[in-house]
């Protein structure tokens, strides 16, 4: 499947593909009723809990992700999955959101490199990360926080020594449908368009002394 089809498969239950993951957010009233849509979420999975299903617990959401561990992106089972999920859901009187207070999102950390295979190592020991999917035979491959408490590092190559911009840049990848909010924000609170050029898959904006962020969705990928 490619990435409208996935997005397409999940849009209309309240889930939104976001880097390579379904995501969204259960409103709750207490810890004690989020642990309650924790259990019936992994009732739900059943057996398929432990390999796709994470949660985040908090007093006023549950935040779910389905994606198959080890394929680094999401398969038909978890579509099933997430449908299943919000069908549960929906049978105690809770529903499955795209935002619980601002859009589900994922953050990562761009380094640019000369020479990535040098740099990579030191990011991975000093965060404490393991290889992403695909290490084996992509040098240049991602590292990432086993728990998926903190963003993942992807490196981008530079072919020449760079003096005059920063070299560590920030991507936020929203909702495809969150994006044109996210960016008229940022715009309002001082930011500066950088370039389009690539939109809908990212937009480079800046802060007033030039520090770089993407926004990202998954448009304009396949």
């Amino acid at each position: 499947m490619n990435r409208r089809e996935i997005s397409d498969a999940v849009f209309d239950v309240g889930w939104r593909y976001v880097l390579g993951t379904l995501m969204t957010t259960v409103p709750v009233g207490s810890v004690g009723q989020a642990a309650q849509v924790a259990a019936r979420c992994a009732a739900a999975a059943g057996e398929d809990a432990d390999g796709h299903l994470w949660l985040d617990l908090r007093a006023d959401h549950v935040h779910l992700s389905l994606q198959t561990i080890g394929a680094g992106r999401p398969g038909e089972r978890d579509i099933a999955l997430a449908r299943a999920l919000t069908a549960a859901l929906r049978e105690a009187g809770l529903t499955t959101v795209p935002a619980a207070g601002r859009a589900v999102q994922l953050l990562e950390i761009a380094v640019d490199a000369l020479d990535i295979p040098a740099v990579r190592p030191f990011w991975k020991a000093v965060l404490g990360y393991e290889d992403e999917p695909g290490a084996a035979t992509d040098p240049g491959a991602a590292v990432a926080d086993p728990h998926r408490l903190g963003p993942t590092v992807w490196f981008q190559q530079m072919t020449e020594p760079r003096a005059e911009r920063n070299r560590i840049h920030l991507d936020i990848s929203v909702p495809h449908d969150a994006a044109a909010d996210r960016i008229a924000a940022a715009l309002a609170a001082g930011g500066v368009l950088v370039s389009e050029a690539a939109a809908p898959a990212y937009w480079i904006l800046a802060d007033a002394e030039g520090n770089e962020v993407c926004v990202t969705t998954w448009q304009g990928r396949d």
